[in-house]
């Protein structure tokens, strides 16, 4: 899922923070490659995307103990306008990636990130500690490791459910495009995504025609 005109549209270097990275859990930390992510499933990639509107969880708890009815408890809201000038599009990426996940890897990177997970606050490293949403220093240093390797990228499984695989495609890419289409409001893995994360989607914007007297 990405922006007009291009869901595969390439970040702009220009746009990358002052660490070097995007911001993504498997960027490069170094700023040398960029990264684009990706689901096998369509119902990931809204997953993934519309996380970052879900209610605060502090308030869901305390929401939670209030008693009675919950008619009226507000929800988290995706603004309409967030459909607008977005699309979602399919392709066939080739490749070697690294199962990330896999017993292999979290043997091999608690091996050679022991001095970043203990730096990081971690007592032990485990498939637990890259499900974590935060450092972000762990999770890229294994994206840089891979891409050392010569790999082209990182299969992972969703933070939202181990039925999503996702993946994180390194630079150079080799992108098939197979089409993309507009997300309607009535889209069937968009309803399923708000359902899921308890979220809404928002009125369209009011314009109303003002005149002076």
């Amino acid at each position: 899922m990405g922006r007009l005109p291009d869901p595969w549209q390439i970040p702009d270097w220009a746009l990358a923070g002052k660490d070097g990275t995007f911001g993504g859990r498997f960027d490069d930390p170094a700023g040398e490659y960029r990264v684009l992510y990706a689901s096998s499933q369509r119902l990931g990639c809204f997953l993934e995307t519309l996380a970052r509107f879900r209610p605060d969880l502090s308030l869901v708890a305390e929401l939670a103990e209030i008693g009675g009815d919950d008619d009226f408890v507000p929800a988290g809201i995706v603004p309409r306008e967030w459909l607008n000038d977005r699309l979602i599009g399919s392709a066939l990426i080739p490749g070697t990636y690294a199962d990330i996940g896999s017993s292999d890897w979290i043997a091999f990177l608690r091996h050679t990130l022991a001095r970043d997970v203990l730096a990081a606050g971690f007592s032990d490293f485990d498939a637990a500690v890259l499900q974590t949403s935060a450092p972000r220093s762990l999770t890229q240093a294994a994206s840089r490791i891979a891409n050392r390797q010569g790999l082209d990228g990182l299969r992972y499984l969703s933070r939202y459910g181990h039925d999503l695989e996702n993946w994180a495609v390194f630079e150079p890419f080799r992108i098939d495009a197979r089409g993309a289409s507009r997300i309607s409001a009535e889209d069937a893995d968009l309803q399923t995504a708000l359902r899921i994360h308890a979220l809404h989607l928002g009125q369209e914007a009011a314009c109303a025609a003002m005149s002076r007297s």
